[in-house]
């Protein structure tokens, strides 16, 4: 595929799985034998569709009305980078704790490989950490000694 068809091919990323949550455009562009890198907080790698729709669903479970924006979307031969920026309401409770209907704002930067009109690999790195203080699972030390002085 040429440099403009994979970006062409993550923009339908984007937009299908993400904004539309559209589970079949994951069987449809993700390959079966893909590892992506940096969705997880653990890192461990999430293998193929199998594994990547549950984080979708997670995500998407916490966050309904997510939208994320591609700010900047360039490639180079097999890669395709895009810069992107997500807004969403904390309503559901698939991370774990009850929805806060509080608003968060992230950004983060993917990578993705593409072979044969499929994503092969992926590197995400996103603010996971803002995410979860925004919806008050997380408070850095720093703002607690702020509070208590």
């Amino acid at each position: 595929m040429s440099v403009e068809e994979n970006v062409t091919l993550m923009r339908r990323w984007f937009k299908e799985v993400w904004n539309e949550g559209k589970l079949q455009t994951v069987n449809d562009l993700l390959a079966s034998d893909a590892v992506g890198i940096g969705e997880v907080e653990d890192g461990v790698p999430v293998r193929g569709p199998a594994e990547f729709i549950p984080f979708v669903e997670r995500i998407r479970g916490a966050f309904p009305d997510i939208n994320v924006a591609i700010d900047d979307i360039f490639g180079s031969e097999d890669k395709v980078v895009v810069r992107w920026s997500a807004s969403m309401t904390h309503k559901g409770d698939h991370l774990g704790m009850v929805a806060t209907h509080r608003p968060v704002r992230l950004t983060g930067i993917t990578i993705a490989r593409i072979a044969n009109g499929q994503i092969a690999e992926g590197w995400d790195n996103w603010d996971q950490l803002a995410m979860l203080k925004q919806i008050g699972a997380y408070q850095s030390s720093q703002a607690t000694l702020l509070k208590s002085a």
